[in-house]
């Protein structure tokens, strides 16, 4: 049992290792190869696991190859533009001006079904509002709406609003951060005497608090119960 939890433990710390070397972009939509490639270590980190009989060196020398291999497929990709087509594929134009492309739909063995359920999901349930429909590499739908039906900008009404910038948190789960309040330019005295005024006296009383750009202090106490 002792054996199974050390080599458990261990293989977890490499696959995870493994993946935030892969890059947080495997952690978003994945191309065809890169979910290959998860699907795989995934398995061989199982195997070892399952079996006690197989050496774990076994295993992390596998993960290490496949990984091995993304990084070298991935660089590929970032640089040569015909191999990024080949390994990634093209994106697909579905709808065109507004009009179904019927021919790749079946090459792609996409149904009308699937379809209007995608664009319902991206809020889009009349084709007709629809300029351009793109499935993308890594299975995602984009949709480029008509002139005429996409949503208002504040350009469009010539608005000048505010610069809102990034909210910074100061409190999450009751812990204190102190280096954003160092980058600007607070102080704990500060921090606890604007809790104060809204009567916390112990920054462990607070789920969430952040400050943002127009000096506005949010803060959300924790549940009692």
């Amino acid at each position: 049992m002792i054996t199974i939890l050390i080599r458990t433990l261990i293989l977890y710390t490499f696959v995870l290792i493994s993946v935030r070397i892969m890059g947080k972009g495997e952690l978003s939509e994945m191309q065809p190869f890169e979910l290959v490639v998860t699907l795989m270590i995934a398995e061989l980190a199982a195997l070892p696991m399952e079996d006690i009989r197989l050496p774990l060196i076994n295993g992390i020398v596998a993960i290490i190859t496949i990984l091995f291999a993304q990084i070298i497929i991935s660089y590929v990709n970032l640089k040569s533009e015909k191999a990024r087509k080949i390994i990634c594929g093209k994106p697909s134009l579905l709808i065109n001006k507004g009009i179904i492309n019927e021919k790749e739909l079946r090459r792609l063995r996409i149904n009308m079904n699937d379809l209007i359920e995608q664009l319902r999901i991206k809020d889009y349930p009349v084709i007709q509002d629809i300029e351009y429909a793109i499935l993308e590499t890594n299975g995602d739908l984009s949709i480029i709406p008509k002139s005429n039906k996409r949503p208002v900008t504040v350009e469009d009404v010539k608005a000048n609003p505010p610069y809102e910038g990034l909210p910074v948190s100061l409190i999450i789960d009751g812990n204190i951060n102190y280096d954003n309040l160092k980058k600007i330019s607070l102080n704990i005295s500060w921090l606890q005497e604007e809790l104060k005024k809204q009567g916390i006296n112990d920054p462990k009383e607070v789920l969430f608090s952040y400050i943002d750009e127009t000096k506005n202090i949010f803060v959300q106490k924790k549940d009692k119960s």
